[in-house]
């Protein structure tokens, strides 16, 4: 056999040994002057893991149910949009609700105790994440939220819900605070990513100066056990400090091994 034939058919990069170090596509190699096969094939599977995220079904009654099984009450509600291609074409109507469940939450509403916490769990971008994430979150979250005397409103599960909902379910509501879990837009290699983003005194007209978010909510991202206490700490000091957004931020002490993984997590929604 000649030399030639026992050479690779694939020129291994020179920064491969990286790839073990990230989940980025970096230091694939080359096949001639393309990518190799394998890499190629990878890409593809991702991209459509991606868009197929994005179009999977929301099973609101199923999420309700798993969450009810925490012993807190749950309401399922729908936005303005009517169904999946009329929310990804028109964002604003996934910001506001539609008329019989603004009157079902009016109705829910409890104005001589207001809550300090209004949580919603929509579908967002990616249905599979909230499918995933969204109840081991929160199986990990309000333990230590009712430990802690919190008023909570009933949960809130919404179809074709965008981040901005949470602005009048949080006002319908009565609540010092609201709490969105929500799929994120997927990524290639993340289409299960969960954000979760919470507002100080929710009203129509709030931006995102106003937010913060603690987002890549995943096992391969921020875990579910940290992504609670992140959350748990930025819930307490926004009701202690009576605000949210720009002026909020995470500033406990964490060890080497743990701060850049929650920190770099944690951001400031900006417009």
């Amino acid at each position: 056999m000649s030399n030639l034939a026992k050479k690779p058919p694939v020129t291994p990069d020179v920064w491969s040994s990286l790839r073990r170090t990230t989940p980025a596509r970096i230091a694939l190699g080359r096949a001639g002057g393309s990518l190799p096969t394998r890499a190629w094939l990878e890409f593809k599977s991702a991209h459509a893991a991606a868009r197929d995220a994005v179009h999977n079904p929301f099973d609101a009654e199923q999420i309700a149910a798993e969450i009810a099984e925490f012993g807190t009450r749950v309401v399922v509600v729908a936005t303005a949009a009517r169904d999946r291609l009329t929310f990804l074409q028109r964002p604003d109507l996934g910001r506001r609700l539609d008329d019989p469940s603004r009157y079902e939450l009016q109705q829910a509403a409890q104005p001589d105790a207001p809550p300090d916490l209004a949580i919603v769990v929509s579908d967002g971008l990616s249905a599979l994440a909230v499918h995933r994430q969204a109840p081991p979150l929160l199986a990990a979250l309000l333990p230590q939220l009712i430990g802690d005397d919190w008023n909570l409103a009933p949960i809130v599960v919404a179809r074709f819900g965008r981040v901005a909902l949470q602005d009048e379910v949080g006002h319908v509501l009565g609540a010092r605070l609201s709490l969105t879990l929500i799929g994120e837009r997927p990524g290639l290699g993340s289409p299960d990513s969960l954000g979760a983003y919470m507002v100080y005194a929710p009203r129509t007209g709030n931006t995102d100066a106003n937010r913060n978010c603690v987002s890549n909510i995943r096992p391969e991202g921020l875990p579910l056990e940290a992504a609670a206490e992140t959350l748990y700490y930025l819930l307490t000091e926004a009701r202690r400090r009576r605000l949210s957004g720009v002026q909020l931020k995470d500033e406990r002490k964490m060890d080497k091994e743990s701060a850049p993984r929650v920190a770099t997590r944690v951001q400031t929604r900006l417009p």
